[in-house]
Protein backbone atom coordinates (compact mmCIF):
# COMPACT_ATOMS: atom_id res chain seq x y z
CA UNK A 1 0.00 0.00 0.00
CA UNK A 2 2.60 2.55 -1.06
CA UNK A 3 2.41 5.66 -3.16
CA UNK A 4 2.25 4.68 -6.81
CA UNK A 5 5.09 5.32 -9.26
CA UNK A 6 3.00 7.50 -11.58
CA UNK A 7 3.68 10.68 -9.64
CA UNK A 8 5.93 13.16 -11.37
CA UNK A 9 9.68 12.97 -10.64
CA UNK A 10 9.73 16.66 -9.84
CA UNK A 11 7.12 16.14 -7.14
CA UNK A 12 8.96 13.15 -5.71
CA UNK A 13 12.18 15.09 -5.45
CA UNK A 14 10.64 17.85 -3.36
CA UNK A 15 10.30 17.86 0.40
CA UNK A 16 12.88 15.14 1.08
CA UNK A 17 13.76 14.91 4.78
CA UNK A 18 10.30 15.94 6.01
CA UNK A 19 7.37 13.58 6.38
CA UNK A 20 5.08 16.53 5.68
CA UNK A 21 6.16 19.89 4.35
CA UNK A 22 4.01 22.99 4.01
CA UNK A 23 5.67 25.42 1.60
CA UNK A 24 4.26 28.97 1.78
CA UNK A 25 0.72 27.59 1.81
CA UNK A 26 -2.19 30.02 1.49
CA UNK A 27 -5.90 29.28 1.19
CA UNK A 28 -8.62 31.78 0.30
CA UNK A 29 -12.38 31.38 -0.04
CA UNK A 30 -14.94 33.55 -1.79
CA UNK A 31 -17.42 35.28 0.52
CA UNK A 32 -21.13 34.97 -0.36
CA UNK A 33 -21.50 38.74 -0.63
CA UNK A 34 -18.27 39.22 -2.56
CA UNK A 35 -14.64 39.53 -1.59
CA UNK A 36 -12.25 36.91 -0.24
CA UNK A 37 -11.55 35.33 3.13
CA UNK A 38 -7.99 34.22 3.85
CA UNK A 39 -8.07 31.04 5.94
CA UNK A 40 -4.30 30.50 5.67
CA UNK A 41 -1.49 32.91 4.80
CA UNK A 42 2.02 31.83 3.79
CA UNK A 43 2.23 28.85 6.15
CA UNK A 44 5.60 27.08 6.07
CA UNK A 45 6.25 24.13 8.36
CA UNK A 46 8.24 20.89 8.27
CA UNK A 47 6.99 17.84 10.18
CA UNK A 48 9.87 15.54 11.11
CA UNK A 49 9.41 11.84 10.32
CA UNK A 50 8.44 9.68 13.28
CA UNK A 51 7.40 12.57 15.51
CA UNK A 52 4.10 13.53 17.08
CA UNK A 53 3.51 17.13 16.08
CA UNK A 54 0.63 19.18 17.42
CA UNK A 55 -0.92 22.17 15.69
CA UNK A 56 -2.82 24.22 18.22
CA UNK A 57 -5.12 27.15 17.61
CA UNK A 58 -8.48 28.60 18.51
CA UNK A 59 -11.62 27.94 16.49
CA UNK A 60 -11.30 29.58 13.09
CA UNK A 61 -7.51 29.86 13.27
CA UNK A 62 -7.09 27.68 10.17
CA UNK A 63 -5.81 24.44 11.71
CA UNK A 64 -8.50 22.17 10.23
CA UNK A 65 -7.97 23.67 6.77
CA UNK A 66 -4.25 22.98 7.09
CA UNK A 67 -4.81 19.39 8.17
CA UNK A 68 -7.23 18.65 5.33
CA UNK A 69 -4.59 19.67 2.81
CA UNK A 70 -2.40 16.72 3.81
CA UNK A 71 -4.81 14.21 2.26
CA UNK A 72 -6.06 16.45 -0.51
CA UNK A 73 -9.48 17.26 0.95
CA UNK A 74 -8.46 20.91 0.52
CA UNK A 75 -6.13 22.29 -2.16
CA UNK A 76 -3.91 25.34 -1.52
CA UNK A 77 -4.69 28.57 -3.35
CA UNK A 78 -0.92 28.98 -3.50
CA UNK A 79 2.07 27.10 -2.16
CA UNK A 80 2.54 23.34 -1.89
CA UNK A 81 1.90 20.52 0.56
CA UNK A 82 4.45 17.72 0.22
CA UNK A 83 3.80 14.29 1.77
CA UNK A 84 6.56 11.68 1.59
CA UNK A 85 8.11 13.65 -1.26
CA UNK A 86 4.92 14.04 -3.32
CA UNK A 87 2.95 17.19 -4.05
CA UNK A 88 -0.58 16.46 -2.82
CA UNK A 89 -2.22 19.41 -4.56
CA UNK A 90 -0.80 18.39 -7.94
CA UNK A 91 -1.89 14.73 -7.66
CA UNK A 92 -4.98 13.52 -9.49
CA UNK A 93 -6.90 10.28 -9.91
CA UNK A 94 -4.98 7.16 -8.94
CA UNK A 95 -2.00 9.16 -7.71
CA UNK A 96 -4.18 11.05 -5.22
CA UNK A 97 -5.88 7.83 -4.09
CA UNK A 98 -2.47 6.30 -3.47
CA UNK A 99 -1.42 9.28 -1.34
CA UNK A 100 -4.63 9.02 0.67
CA UNK A 101 -3.90 5.36 1.43
CA UNK A 102 -0.62 6.52 2.95
CA UNK A 103 -2.42 9.09 5.12
CA UNK A 104 -4.70 7.75 7.88
CA UNK A 105 -7.33 10.07 9.37
CA UNK A 106 -8.90 10.04 12.86
CA UNK A 107 -12.02 12.19 13.13
CA UNK A 108 -13.43 14.15 16.06
CA UNK A 109 -16.89 12.60 15.79
CA UNK A 110 -15.72 9.08 14.85
CA UNK A 111 -17.54 8.90 11.45
CA UNK A 112 -18.42 5.21 11.91
CA UNK A 113 -21.08 3.48 9.83
CA UNK A 114 -23.97 2.60 12.14
CA UNK A 115 -24.94 -0.46 10.08
CA UNK A 116 -21.47 -2.02 10.33
CA UNK A 117 -19.89 -3.83 13.27
CA UNK A 118 -16.53 -2.85 14.73
CA UNK A 119 -14.89 -5.49 12.57
CA UNK A 120 -16.63 -4.29 9.40
CA UNK A 121 -15.93 -0.60 10.05
CA UNK A 122 -12.22 -1.36 10.34
CA UNK A 123 -12.33 -3.45 7.16
CA UNK A 124 -13.95 -0.69 5.07
CA UNK A 125 -10.76 1.11 3.84
CA UNK A 126 -9.28 -2.24 2.82
CA UNK A 127 -12.42 -3.12 0.87
CA UNK A 128 -12.35 0.25 -0.88
CA UNK A 129 -8.68 -0.29 -1.74
CA UNK A 130 -9.52 -3.63 -3.35
CA UNK A 131 -7.56 -5.78 -0.89
CA UNK A 132 -8.50 -9.49 -1.25
CA UNK A 133 -10.86 -10.78 1.47
CA UNK A 134 -8.33 -13.42 2.49
CA UNK A 135 -5.93 -10.62 3.47
CA UNK A 136 -8.53 -8.40 5.10
CA UNK A 137 -9.57 -10.81 7.84
CA UNK A 138 -6.14 -11.28 9.50
CA UNK A 139 -5.34 -7.56 9.13
CA UNK A 140 -8.57 -6.57 10.88
CA UNK A 141 -7.95 -9.11 13.65
CA UNK A 142 -4.47 -7.65 14.16
CA UNK A 143 -5.85 -4.11 14.43
CA UNK A 144 -8.64 -5.10 16.81
CA UNK A 145 -6.00 -6.61 19.08
CA UNK A 146 -3.81 -3.52 18.86
CA UNK A 147 -6.58 -1.14 19.96
CA UNK A 148 -7.94 -3.50 22.63
CA UNK A 149 -11.42 -4.16 21.24
CA UNK A 150 -11.48 -7.95 21.08
CA UNK A 151 -14.63 -8.20 23.22
CA UNK A 152 -16.42 -5.53 21.13
CA UNK A 153 -15.41 -6.83 17.66
CA UNK A 154 -18.95 -7.82 16.62
CA UNK A 155 -20.79 -4.94 18.27
CA UNK A 156 -22.30 -1.97 16.46
CA UNK A 157 -21.35 1.69 17.12
CA UNK A 158 -24.53 2.31 19.12
CA UNK A 159 -23.31 -0.29 21.62
CA UNK A 160 -19.94 1.39 22.18
CA UNK A 161 -18.70 4.13 24.49
CA UNK A 162 -17.07 7.26 23.08
CA UNK A 163 -13.61 5.95 23.83
CA UNK A 164 -14.35 2.62 22.17
CA UNK A 165 -15.71 4.40 19.08
CA UNK A 166 -12.51 6.40 18.83
CA UNK A 167 -10.45 3.22 19.12
CA UNK A 168 -12.39 1.87 16.14
CA UNK A 169 -11.59 5.09 14.31
CA UNK A 170 -7.90 4.69 15.09
CA UNK A 171 -7.86 1.06 13.94
CA UNK A 172 -9.65 2.04 10.72
CA UNK A 173 -7.09 4.82 10.12
CA UNK A 174 -4.29 2.25 10.45
CA UNK A 175 -5.88 -0.31 8.14
CA UNK A 176 -3.91 0.55 4.99
CA UNK A 177 -0.52 0.79 6.77
CA UNK A 178 -0.25 4.57 6.37
CA UNK A 179 2.99 6.51 6.69
CA UNK A 180 1.23 9.48 8.30
CA UNK A 181 -1.61 9.57 10.84
CA UNK A 182 -3.78 12.68 11.08
CA UNK A 183 -5.82 13.41 14.19
CA UNK A 184 -8.62 15.97 13.85
CA UNK A 185 -9.49 16.98 17.45
CA UNK A 186 -9.68 13.25 18.20
CA UNK A 187 -10.10 13.67 21.97
CA UNK A 188 -12.24 16.81 22.22
CA UNK A 189 -15.49 14.83 22.52
CA UNK A 190 -14.10 12.55 25.26
CA UNK A 191 -13.97 12.84 29.04
CA UNK A 192 -10.55 13.46 30.65
CA UNK A 193 -9.93 9.84 31.71
CA UNK A 194 -10.84 8.46 28.28
CA UNK A 195 -8.73 11.17 26.65
CA UNK A 196 -5.67 9.89 28.49
CA UNK A 197 -6.24 6.30 27.35
CA UNK A 198 -6.62 7.41 23.72
CA UNK A 199 -3.50 9.57 23.93
CA UNK A 200 -1.58 6.64 25.38
CA UNK A 201 -2.74 4.49 22.46
CA UNK A 202 -1.49 7.11 19.99
CA UNK A 203 1.85 7.25 21.82
CA UNK A 204 2.15 3.47 21.61
CA UNK A 205 1.33 3.48 17.89
CA UNK A 206 3.89 6.21 17.24
CA UNK A 207 6.54 4.28 19.17
CA UNK A 208 5.76 0.79 17.86
CA UNK A 209 5.09 1.62 14.22
CA UNK A 210 7.29 4.69 13.77
CA UNK A 211 4.32 6.57 12.31
CA UNK A 212 4.43 10.32 11.90
CA UNK A 213 1.43 11.74 13.78
CA UNK A 214 0.06 15.20 13.01
CA UNK A 215 -2.73 16.29 15.32
CA UNK A 216 -4.75 19.45 15.63
CA UNK A 217 -6.25 20.57 18.89
CA UNK A 218 -7.35 23.60 20.86
CA UNK A 219 -6.14 22.00 24.11
CA UNK A 220 -2.57 22.73 25.19
CA UNK A 221 -2.84 19.85 27.69
CA UNK A 222 -3.06 17.42 24.76
CA UNK A 223 0.09 18.94 23.25
CA UNK A 224 1.86 18.72 26.60
CA UNK A 225 0.91 15.09 27.12
CA UNK A 226 1.72 13.67 23.69
CA UNK A 227 3.49 15.97 21.22
CA UNK A 228 7.25 16.20 20.78
CA UNK A 229 6.82 19.24 18.52
CA UNK A 230 4.20 21.98 18.34
CA UNK A 231 3.14 24.76 16.00
CA UNK A 232 0.83 27.55 17.16
CA UNK A 233 -1.50 28.96 14.51
CA UNK A 234 -3.34 32.24 14.85
CA UNK A 235 -5.27 34.09 12.16
CA UNK A 236 -4.14 31.67 9.47
CA UNK A 237 -0.43 32.07 10.26
CA UNK A 238 2.08 29.99 12.20
CA UNK A 239 3.15 32.36 14.97
CA UNK A 240 5.43 29.98 16.86
CA UNK A 241 6.86 26.50 16.30
CA UNK A 242 9.49 24.20 17.76
CA UNK A 243 10.04 21.38 20.19
CA UNK A 244 7.23 21.27 22.72
CA UNK A 245 9.55 21.61 25.69
CA UNK A 246 11.26 24.71 24.28
CA UNK A 247 7.93 26.37 23.43
CA UNK A 248 6.58 25.67 26.92
CA UNK A 249 9.71 26.97 28.61
CA UNK A 250 10.15 30.11 26.49
CA UNK A 251 6.90 31.07 24.75
CA UNK A 252 7.45 34.05 22.48
CA UNK A 253 3.99 34.92 21.14
CA UNK A 254 1.01 36.23 23.18
CA UNK A 255 -1.25 33.51 21.73
CA UNK A 256 1.13 30.81 22.98
CA UNK A 257 1.29 32.40 26.39
CA UNK A 258 -2.48 32.52 26.53
CA UNK A 259 -2.73 28.79 25.83
CA UNK A 260 -0.04 28.01 28.38
CA UNK A 261 -1.71 30.00 31.14
CA UNK A 262 -4.70 27.69 30.83
CA UNK A 263 -2.80 24.40 30.84
CA UNK A 264 -0.35 25.08 33.65
CA UNK A 265 -2.92 26.69 35.91
CA UNK A 266 -0.40 29.46 36.58
CA UNK A 267 -2.47 32.60 36.68
CA UNK A 268 -2.38 35.42 39.15
CA UNK A 269 -4.99 35.30 41.91
CA UNK A 270 -7.73 37.84 41.28
CA UNK A 271 -6.85 39.89 44.34
CA UNK A 272 -3.34 40.42 42.88
CA UNK A 273 -4.32 40.75 39.21
CA UNK A 274 -6.84 43.49 40.02
CA UNK A 275 -4.09 45.59 41.65
CA UNK A 276 -1.37 44.94 39.08
CA UNK A 277 -0.04 47.98 37.16
CA UNK A 278 2.91 48.78 34.92
CA UNK A 279 4.44 51.61 36.92
CA UNK A 280 6.83 50.96 39.77
CA UNK A 281 5.38 49.98 43.14
CA UNK A 282 6.66 48.52 46.36
CA UNK A 283 6.38 44.91 45.12
CA UNK A 284 7.51 43.52 41.77
CA UNK A 285 5.53 40.56 40.39
CA UNK A 286 7.53 38.18 38.20
CA UNK A 287 7.15 34.85 36.46
CA UNK A 288 9.98 32.39 37.07
CA UNK A 289 10.30 29.47 34.67
CA UNK A 290 12.19 26.47 36.01
CA UNK A 291 13.76 24.21 33.39
CA UNK A 292 16.92 22.32 32.62
CA UNK A 293 19.36 21.14 35.27
CA UNK A 294 18.04 23.54 37.92
CA UNK A 295 14.36 22.71 37.37
CA UNK A 296 14.05 20.87 40.68
CA UNK A 297 16.49 22.97 42.72
CA UNK A 298 15.11 25.09 45.62
CA UNK A 299 16.15 28.30 43.89
CA UNK A 300 13.86 30.62 45.83
CA UNK A 301 15.24 29.29 49.10
CA UNK A 302 18.76 29.80 47.76
CA UNK A 303 17.81 33.33 46.71
CA UNK A 304 16.75 34.08 50.27
CA UNK A 305 19.87 32.46 51.73
CA UNK A 306 22.42 34.07 49.40
CA UNK A 307 20.90 37.52 48.91
CA UNK A 308 18.53 37.84 51.86
CA UNK A 309 15.58 38.61 49.55
CA UNK A 310 12.19 37.43 50.77
CA UNK A 311 9.88 36.03 48.10
CA UNK A 312 6.13 35.57 48.27
CA UNK A 313 4.80 32.71 46.09
CA UNK A 314 1.48 33.67 44.45
CA UNK A 315 0.87 30.66 42.19
CA UNK A 316 2.79 27.78 40.72
CA UNK A 317 2.77 24.43 38.97
CA UNK A 318 5.28 21.73 38.07
CA UNK A 319 4.87 19.70 34.86
CA UNK A 320 6.73 17.01 32.98
CA UNK A 321 7.08 17.58 29.26
CA UNK A 322 8.82 15.05 27.01
CA UNK A 323 10.18 13.41 30.14
CA UNK A 324 11.83 16.64 31.34
CA UNK A 325 10.79 18.73 34.37
CA UNK A 326 9.30 22.15 33.84
CA UNK A 327 7.78 24.54 36.35
CA UNK A 328 6.28 28.00 36.51
CA UNK A 329 6.05 30.19 39.59
CA UNK A 330 4.46 33.60 39.96
CA UNK A 331 6.09 35.46 42.83
CA UNK A 332 6.33 38.92 44.32
CA UNK A 333 9.40 40.46 45.92
CA UNK A 334 10.63 43.91 46.96
CA UNK A 335 10.72 46.07 43.84
CA UNK A 336 13.96 47.81 44.80
CA UNK A 337 15.73 44.45 44.71
CA UNK A 338 13.90 43.05 41.67
CA UNK A 339 16.74 43.50 39.18
CA UNK A 340 19.21 41.89 41.60
CA UNK A 341 16.91 38.90 42.19
CA UNK A 342 16.22 38.38 38.49
CA UNK A 343 19.92 38.53 37.65
CA UNK A 344 20.63 35.88 40.32
CA UNK A 345 17.95 33.54 38.97
CA UNK A 346 19.04 34.03 35.37
CA UNK A 347 22.65 33.22 36.30
CA UNK A 348 21.26 29.82 37.29
CA UNK A 349 19.66 29.42 33.84
CA UNK A 350 16.12 30.20 34.95
CA UNK A 351 13.92 32.52 32.90
CA UNK A 352 12.22 35.52 34.47
CA UNK A 353 9.59 37.95 33.23
CA UNK A 354 8.29 41.07 34.98
CA UNK A 355 4.48 40.99 34.96
CA UNK A 356 3.95 44.30 36.78
CA UNK A 357 3.87 45.95 40.18
CA UNK A 358 1.57 46.18 43.18
CA UNK A 359 1.50 48.44 46.21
Amino acid sequence: MSISDDLSPSGAAAGQGAAIRFEAVSKSYSKPGGGRFDALSEVSLDVTPGTITGIIGRSGAGKSTLLRMVNGLEVPSSGRVIVAGHDVGAARGGALRAIRRDVGMIFQHFNLLASRTVRDNIALPLEVAGVPKAQIKPRVAELIERVGLGVQADRYPAELSGGQKQRVGIARALATNPKVLLSDEATSALDPETTQTVLQLLRDINRDLGLTVLLITHEMAVVRDIASHVAVIDGGRIVEAGETYDVFVRPQHPTTRSFLSGVTGVTLPDFVASRLHETAGSEEVIRVTFAGQHATDPMLALLGRDLGISVNILAGAVEEISGRPFGNLLVSLPAQRGAEARAYLERHNLTTEVLGYVG
